[in-house]
């Protein structure tokens, strides 16, 4: 049986040589600009290290994406379709899209480029699915982190492009493409910015022996000595629902899916992906080994023998997210 592709993210330079290194299948990144969902100072690529970026994952037999996947502002669609002709032109294997739109002018215009639809698009049944593929040409679609098991099982083998689904890395509480915390606050947004919950308005403090974590003026969490607070996904803080102060999801964790690499391949997802342009190098190069292993673990049938990566985690906790559905 043949491995699932391993999907691997790179927010430097540094990072896309680590997990290229440590073998990835595939690497993502993001141009230095608001076309990409995670625009923050030091992280991404100007077009220059991009050429040199794409050279280096070919010369290891590497395939390079390039996310263009934030959307399109009125007036400016041309730093939108600017960034997706570049990819092309440097020799990008496939561009990850969220704007129909957009989508529409990349197929027109570079008819063989590849296109992946970007989870920021929320495309969460086959009706939806195959109306992108009809209209844009789409490829590859990436799975939004809100389904169970029994929803892939169901999903995957109707539709008809490949699937790509996240197995390790920071997991929203939000359906993807749909979050409006960020720009309620801050009047930045994950969808049109490509930021979420920006650095610059991450406030820590303290009251009494709590450690506070706000978005602006907005309190979002009190932590109890001991507790360790959640960073960047901010939004896993503590509401008030029905009269009662609570985590209404689950405590901070990242995704952690390797355990269900077999059951992933058997219904046919293509791709698995690690979440992460916001980590350094030493993140990468831990996790893409550890995902590569087990994904050839589970091609041959063997039992999974991951390495405990916990350090690497939001809080020090895993999670199954949405596959096992805890809280409900």
């Amino acid at each position: 049986m043949s491995r699932l592709e391993v999907v691997c993210p790179a927010g430097t330079p540094a990072a896309l040589e680590a997990a290229v290194a440590a073998g990835a299948d595939s690497v993502y990144f993001g141009f230095r600009d608001g076309t990409n969902a995670r625009n923050f100072p030091g992280l991404n690529f100007s077009r220059e290290e991009a050429e040199e970026a794409i050279a280096h994952c070919h010369r290891h037999g590497v395939r390079a994406m390039v996310a263009v996947n934030s959307y399109p502002q009125a007036g400016r669609a041309e730093l939108w379709q600017r960034a997706v002709a570049d990819a092309h032109a440097l020799g990008a294997d496939a561009v990850i899209l969220a704007d129909l739109g957009l989508a529409r002018w990349a197929r027109s215009r570079f008819p063989h480029l590849r296109l992946h639809l970007s989870v920021q698009a929320s495309a969460a049944n086959p009706e939806a699915i195959a109306y992108w593929t009809e209209r844009a040409g789409i490829r590859r679609v990436v799975l939004p982190r809100l389904f169970s098991m029994e929803d892939i099982r169901t999903l995957v083998p109707a539709l008809p492009v490949e699937s790509e689904v996240f197995v390790f890395g920071g997991l929203c509480v939000m359906a993807e493409g749909r979050c409006m915390l960020s720009s309620y606050v801050t009047g930045r947004s994950p969808n049109l910015d490509g930021v979420c919950s920006p650095a610059e308005w991450v406030r820590y403090g303290r009251e009494g022996p709590m450690l506070t974590v706000r978005l602006g003026d907005v309190l979002i969490d009190r932590i109890p000595p001991g507790d360790k607070a959640g960073y960047p996904t901010l939004c896993k803080g503590c509401y008030r629902v029905r009269g009662r102060a609570m985590r209404p999801f689950e405590e901070p964790a990242s995704l952690d899916l390797l355990s269900r690499l077999p059951e992933l391949m058997a219904v046919g997802v293509r791709a698995i992906k690690i979440e992460g342009r916001q980590r350094g190098r030493a993140y990468v190069e831990r996790v893409v080994r550890a995902v590569r292993g087990a994904a050839e673990q589970a091609a041959r049938g063997r039992p999974l023998d991951a390495p405990d990566l916990r350090t690497l985690m939001e809080g020090g906790r895993a999670t199954e997210g949405a596959l096992a559905r805890g809280w409900r």
